[in-house]
């Protein structure tokens, strides 16, 4: 399987990565090989100051060997393997009138002494942050989510789409970090579903990402914006700032287990803002953007 899921995500890195520098039509992602001395290592692409996309990453890694004590810790072991693989991008548009992006799918695996799987799941995700709402794009990137997991279960779209509303929840700031989309973890064999079950329901949603984003890029990028809109752009990236290093998993887990810093953090975007206790105009599109922050919607 993790030979499998690692060929799956070889090939999604090069179609995403082809499909948004054919939108961007300026700049290239520039490819990074790297290495991780405990074993394992990755193919880093990011694009940066591009027509459409300001900044952007879209990683692979593949990384394994002894756990790490913070995750021996977690899974209650005193010694083991690992392997884990997976892809995870962050897309940062130039228009504030363009939502940022966030997807990953994962696969990881935990051994025993001798070498036996004692363990295995997928996890992942995408999920939408917009800086100003346009209510038929959240529509269409939630109808690509459920269509993708009613091929598989009916119950999946509702489960996973409550799973990342309470995820991607910037608890310190009682609001979500965007409007969601699907989220999922600990995917394992049961009765119900073998890991092959389990690989075709994430792939389903790989491969259906470009469907539930790019719509809404080619919509928005000519919209025409202001300095007030950039403004108000950075303030809300601000807030992604937050969430990613105070809360998300997939930093920590990066965190701790050496992971290559700089891919870790190709997530934060080039130019924030906080500004001291801020509160947009009552009325306004912004008011309108952090209404619907403040509490989880069911868009299809």
């Amino acid at each position: 399987m993790k030979e499998q899921f690692y060929a799956y995500i070889q090939e999604l890195q090069d179609t995403i990565t082809s499909k948004l520098e054919e939108i961007d039509g300026k700049v290239k992602f520039q490819e990074d090989l790297w290495k991780r001395a405990e074993g394992g290592g990755g193919r880093t692409r990011v694009i940066e100051n591009g027509n459409i996309f300001e900044k952007g990453g879209v990683n692979i890694s593949k990384v394994f060997g002894e756990l790490p004590e913070a995750l021996r810790k977690q899974f209650g072991v005193e010694s083991g393997d690992f392997f884990a693989c997976g892809l995870s991008l962050v897309i940062h548009p130039k228009n504030p009138f363009v939502p940022t992006v966030h997807a990953n799918w994962r696969y990881f695996e935990m051994y025993d002494g001798e070498g036996n799987i004692v363990t295995q799941w997928f996890g992942g995700g995408q999920d939408l942050t917009p800086y100003y709402l346009f209510e038929e794009d959240a529509v269409h990137f939630h109808t690509v989510c459920k269509e993708a997991c009613d091929k598989h279960h009916p119950d999946f779209y509702p489960k996973f789409k409550e799973t990342c509303d309470n995820y991607f929840w910037n608890a310190h700031r009682n609001e979500a970090r965007g409007l969601g989309g699907l989220f999922f973890d600990y995917l394992k064999e049961t009765k119900e579903f073998s890991m092959q079950d389990r690989y075709d329901f994430v792939t389903e949603v790989g491969n259906s990402f470009l469907n539930s984003y790019v719509p809404i890029v080619e919509k928005r990028k000519d919209i025409t914006y202001t300095q007030e809109h950039k403004d108000w752009q950075e303030v809300r990236r601000g807030r992604y700032v937050e969430f990613n290093l105070v809360h998300d998993r997939g930093t920590l887990f990066g965190l701790k287990t050496n992971g290559r810093i700089e891919s870790i953090l190709m997530s934060l975007p080039p130019t924030v803002q906080w500004k001291y206790n801020h509160h947009p105009e009552e009325g306004s599109e912004e008011a309108k953007l952090l209404a619907v922050l403040a509490k989880p919607k069911n868009w299809v």
